[in-house]
């Protein structure tokens, strides 16, 4: 009976020990991934100390940028007016409505920093990346490591093509649609300084996130919850959401112009397909080769 009890206290102590490790390394983790975070947070940090430096030129050329009628897009949309006049004369955007004003005692200090913050993140976005990626990298087998290796480089081109495009065409194509949106002569358009703020900032951010689908379907193909014959029978209900997000921020109802804002969130569509494919021949491969050995 005695030896039957050790042998009971052995196997607990074991179990216990066991288990206090286990807490131990995912405390552990915990830390590690505690460490990368606050590196990205200072490096935001000091993209959001740079922006502070140069706000002015930020809140007077890009901030307020697409409120003036020089625009680059606009500027361009005039030229393409001008070598295709059955475009429409609409399409060519000389003037902007719309007045934007300060209601609130901190309004402008609060307009400045949180700009100077939406600068750090969108600047500090690859490094945030970045650290994700060396805190997951050791986790990873090495066939793992080779097929994620190119993680950070694409996600953050993915990321700055979509605000680029987010802010030149999305969010321009918008504001010049909110601004002079009327239903009554009776109302004036004028708009406050954290409305103004907020929809650029939904815009420009929101369209980088949906630039990154591709990467999304990368992991969850990955992980098995994404497939390409699913992603193909959802594609005419892709094509139909893509179509009311062109037809909303046109400020024309020129199809040609619809179809510019709609063309490169189909080809996000189609390129995410493309990698949900290449990622289901990749596991039949390599479930092939398990078998064949």
């Amino acid at each position: 009976m005695s030896d039957t009890r050790k042998s009971l206290l052995t196997k607990a102590i074991g179990q216990k020990s066991t288990t206090l490790e286990a807490e131990m390394s995912f405390f552990d983790h915990l830390d590690v991934l505690r460490k990368h975070l606050i590196r990205a947070v200072i490096a935001i940090g000091v993209f959001t100390g740079i922006a502070f430096y140069f706000n002015e030129e930020i809140l007077d050329k890009i901030i307020f940028g697409p409120k003036k009628p020089d625009f680059w897009t606009y500027r361009m949309m005039c030229k393409l007016v001008e070598h295709f006049p059955s475009l429409g004369k609409d399409m060519c955007i000389t003037k902007i409505n719309g007045e934007i004003i300060n209601t609130e005692m901190a309004g402008q200090f609060n307009l400045q920093l949180n700009v100077c913050v939406m600068c750090g993140i969108i600047l500090g976005f690859p490094y945030l990346l970045w650290e994700i990626w060396r805190f997951v990298k050791p986790a990873l087998h090495e066939k793992e490591r080779k097929s994620a290796s190119g993680f950070v480089f694409f996600a953050s081109v993915l990321f700055i093509i979509g605000i680029i495009f987010g802010y030149f065409i999305i969010c321009a194509l918008s504001i010049n649609f909110l601004t002079g949106y009327t239903v009554s002569s009776e109302i004036k358009n004028t708009f406050t300084i954290d409305s103004y703020v907020s929809s650029i900032a939904t815009l420009t951010l929101g369209t980088g996130i949906i630039f990154e689908l591709p990467i999304i379907i990368f992991i969850l193909s990955k992980l098995g919850l994404m497939t390409p014959k699913l992603m193909r029978s959802s594609r005419r209900y892709a094509a139909v959401i893509i179509l009311i997000i062109a037809a909303i921020v046109t400020p024309t109802p020129d199809i040609l112009t619809m179809l510019t804002v709609a063309a490169p969130l189909f080809l996000l569509y189609e390129a995410s397909i493309f990698v949900s494919a290449y990622i289901e021949k990749k596991k039949k491969k390599a479930e092939a080769d398990f078998y064949a050995n």
